[in-house]
């Protein structure tokens, strides 16, 4: 048996969300004439009570669009230190919209609205670059899936209006803070100029993201998919997986915030882990205490096992739970923990 806990994308597709896919009504979505990626994207704007919506390839393109949809070459957008666009998107901030990022020192990837403000630099001061952007990311992959609080978010956009700056968030894994804190998406479309959504973490898809905001910005992120290389054609098979999955694959996710909390609390029962983060949803991020073991021997521990997990650097390792990691297969690792 082996059992893969490096990341939630890692799943294959249900027999469900395949008989969906084969049966899928397509066409060429360049020219806009796929009827399933336009109902995907239909669907995913009422949502979140917007205007209207884009399917991307990818999360990381998805953000692309929407950094260089709000910003201009010189500018600045603030993000925390942990935010995935900056530590994770290949420096695309600066390829693509030739943008500097203002790193903040939040809590587990979270800031504060009083950060953000300290943070904007003065527009008429022209030595320092224009602050444009406020990018926020929900849950926090690099906070070990920590989950925002939307009273700060709001007081964030409040922030935003009062100094005429754009608001996006990174929503990659929003699904898995709908569900862990009882909320909508309707209550974030009223928050945020743009969200990217991600259909292929959590949600058991292949391929594919979603950019939901008005029907302005989202055509003119239609020609930056175009410039990115972001335009398929039959994509209507892929987008079908993402309808499935957002009508059938949501409340599910509860199972993996679950199996996460009762793999933290193996991890913390055991003397050589030192630290094991807050765990609210399906991300596990811990750190080996060296006077026990390397995080290189435990990794290899586990890999004698057949279990794969990732390293964050720094000392972190990081397991996350998906639909595909089963009651078997918990109950292994949670045994394999326990005998290490």
């Amino acid at each position: 048996m082996e059992i893969n806990l490096i990341s939630d994308t890692v799943t294959k597709p249900t027999a469900g969300m395949l008989d969906a896919m084969m049966t899928a009504e397509v066409g060429d979505d360049v020219f806009k004439n796929d009827p399933s990626v336009n109902a995907l994207e239909e669907k995913t704007a009422k949502m979140f009570g917007m205007e209207a919506a884009l399917f991307f390839p990818s999360g990381t393109m998805t953000n692309q669009t929407a950094i260089k949809l709000h910003t201009q070459p010189g500018e600045q957008l603030i993000c925390d230190k942990y935010a995935h666009v900056f530590n994770y998107e290949g420096g695309g901030v600066s390829f693509n919209s030739g943008v500097s990022c203002r790193l903040l020192d939040g809590n587990r990837g979270m800031v504060t609205a009083v950060q953000v403000e300290e943070a904007i630099n003065p527009p008429d001061f022209y030595h320092s670059p224009l602050t444009s952007l406020v990018c926020i990311e929900n849950t926090t992959n690099k906070g070990g899936g920590a989950c925002w609080e939307i009273e700060e978010l709001k007081k964030i956009g409040a922030v935003c209006k009062k100094h005429g700056l754009n608001y996006h968030l990174d929503g990659a894994r929003l699904w898995n803070a709908l569900v862990a804190k009882n909320e909508t998406a309707e209550q974030y479309g009223s928050i945020f100029d743009t969200i990217s959504v991600c259909l292929s973490k959590g949600l058991g898809c292949p391929v594919g993201s979603v950019l939901v905001g008005t029907k302005e910005k989202i055509n003119e992120a239609l020609r930056i998919r175009k410039i990115l290389g972001g335009g398929m054609r039959q994509s209507g098979f892929l987008a079908a997986a993402g309808i499935y999955a957002l009508e059938h694959h949501i409340e599910r996710l509860a199972e993996d915030h679950k199996n996460a909390a009762e793999i933290g609390i193996e991890l913390s029962s055991l003397d050589f882990i030192k630290k094991v983060e807050p765990i609210e949803t399906n991300i596990i991020i811990f750190e080996i205490d060296q006077n026990y073991m390397s995080g290189k021997d435990f990794n290899t521990k586990l890999l004698e096992k057949n279990i794969h997990i990732i390293s964050m650097g720094q000392g972190k390792l990081r397991m996350v739970t998906h639909m595909d990691y089963t009651n078997e297969m918990h109950d292994y690792l949670l045994a394999t923990l326990k005998q290490l």
